[in-house]
């Protein structure tokens, strides 16, 4: 049973059970790490500033882990689930300091395994999940500069905003939130030193400056590729259902949440309180973002992808607890207990199951295998070692990952064959027909892709 006294010791079980369940059920169920894992793998052997598909930060993580872990499946399942317990820690750290109430902080943070992004698709480490612990820091640092104005958390709330986006360009939305909270508080005539929050801003551009460097020198390919699957610039039609899909999406998603919620509550009586600033700050922390998002659907047409709002959710409990706070009991608590258990233990096991009976899924991908095929392959053939994989970041980024000499992945090769040197290997993969016809090396096949080998022999 929760109370004030063991609240501490329930939320390290927590945390400590989360961590472990959700590393080795994967771990055990798949065959292949995931997709966007595999992806951030790729980059991570060939790290830049930045990458056609997202900023640096989610490659650079997983590399600093490969260089530890190698390439044992189980520390990406793990490091995965450290992002989202550091994120889950500030989002109770914060709840105490609102709430002043341990118990009820705990209770912020459990309601939030009624969110399927904290548990069921936590496995897969993205840049969605690189944002958590980041988008929990800059809220709760955001907190301490309007309770103390001190330096140091400006300084800090600069830190964790340029990574933040580094991770990824949506953390820009919470930051616009951020923004208007200061900008509210100095309507209100609060105190806010705009020197200090120039400060932070110049620590969040010193952080990005390299990545944004790289993105002029790249034609701001990343952005270009955000804006395209956003589906563009939509037509009429999209300007109104795209926005309807998604707060259809969004509610569905957060059904468990709010049954959760249920049980805590015994009756709903709304009574808001524009001057209360903890509830102005929740507001503008965790609800204006989301509002913002929807602004930019309905404003381009443009399509919101689920798996997008991983982080905007991380304070909804939070939210949830301090609004209703006076109208929940101690008996309540108790059946609140009992169907959060039944929650955090239903979302493994369902996760089990997919991944034991469907085998189609990517996880499903034979990875290890292939790369010793292909491994047999060259030394059959050649005497150096690979250096470089080319093509795609699914069947390239495999081999990168899973063979003994963590070849450098590149999706085309940036230099010559010509200008390649006698002692490194190269594999291109891609269609088997056409690297068939064009290969001047050896050429194999692992349908449906095709393997052209260029090495010494």
């Amino acid at each position: 049973m929760i109370n004030k006294k063991n609240s501490n010791k329930l939320l390290i079980v927590f945390l400590t059970s989360h961590l472990a369940i959700w590393t080795l059920i994967p771990f055990f169920s798949n065959i292949n790490l995931p997709l966007d894992t595999i992806e951030a793998l790729a980059w991570g052997s060939n790290l830049e500033w930045g990458f056609s598909k997202h900023p640096p930060l989610s490659a650079f993580f997983v590399e600093v882990f490969f260089q530890i872990f190698g390439n044992n499946d189980w520390a990406y399942y793990l490091l995965s689930q450290i992002f989202l317990i550091i994120a889950f820690y500030f989002v109770y750290k914060l709840s105490c300091e609102l709430l002043n109430n341990n118990k009820l902080a705990l209770v912020s943070v459990l309601l939030l395994e009624g969110i399927f992004f904290y548990n069921f698709t936590t496995p897969e480490f993205n840049v969605n999940v690189c944002q958590l612990p980041f988008w929990a820091l800059a809220v709760y640092y955001s907190w301490r500069c309007i309770k103390f104005d001190n330096m140091k958390d400006y300084l800090l709330l600069g830190l964790f905003a340029g990574l933040g986006i580094l991770s990824k360009y949506l953390f820009v939305y919470l930051l616009v939130g951020i923004k208007f909270l200061f900008i509210y508080l100095a309507i209100k005539k609060k105190r806010v030193r705009f020197l200090n929050l120039l400060i932070a801003g110049f620590v969040t551009i010193l952080i990005i400056a390299p990545h944004i460097n790289w993105l002029i020198n790249n034609n701001y390919i990343t952005i270009t590729y955000g804006l395209l699957r956003t589906g563009g610039i939509g037509s009429l039609f999209d300007h109104i259902s795209f926005p309807l899909i998604f707060i259809g999406k969004q509610l569905g998603l957060l059904i468990p949440f709010f049954f959760l919620g249920l049980f805590l509550i015994k009756r709903i009586k709304i009574k808001i309180n524009y001057k209360d600033e903890k509830l102005v700050f929740l507001f503008f922390t965790t609800i204006f973002p989301i509002l913002l998002v929807f602004l930019t659907s309905v404003i381009m047409g443009a399509k919101i992808r689920t798996m997008w709002m991983t982080p905007f959710y991380l304070f909804f409990g939070l939210l949830l607890v301090y609004f209703f706070q006076k109208d929940i009991y101690e008996k309540n608590l108790k059946r609140f207990s009992g169907f959060f258990l039944l929650l955090f233990f239903i979302s493994p096991i369902t996760y089990l199951g997919i991944s034991v009976y469907d085998e189609a899924k990517r996880t499903d991908y034979p990875g290890k295998e292939i790369a010793r095929l292909v491994q047999n392959k060259w030394d059959e053939n050649f005497i150096n070692k690979i250096k470089y994989v080319i093509g795609d970041e699914w069947s390239a980024g495999n081999l990168s990952y899973h063979l003994n000499s963590r070849p450098q992945w590149m999706q085309t090769l940036k230099i010559k064959i010509t200008s390649i040197k006698s002692n490194e290997g190269v594999i291109y993969t891609g269609n088997p027909e056409i690297l068939k016809k064009v290969c001047p090396g050896v050429f194999g096949e692992i349908r449906p892709v095709g393997y052209c080998m260029i090495g010494q022999k």
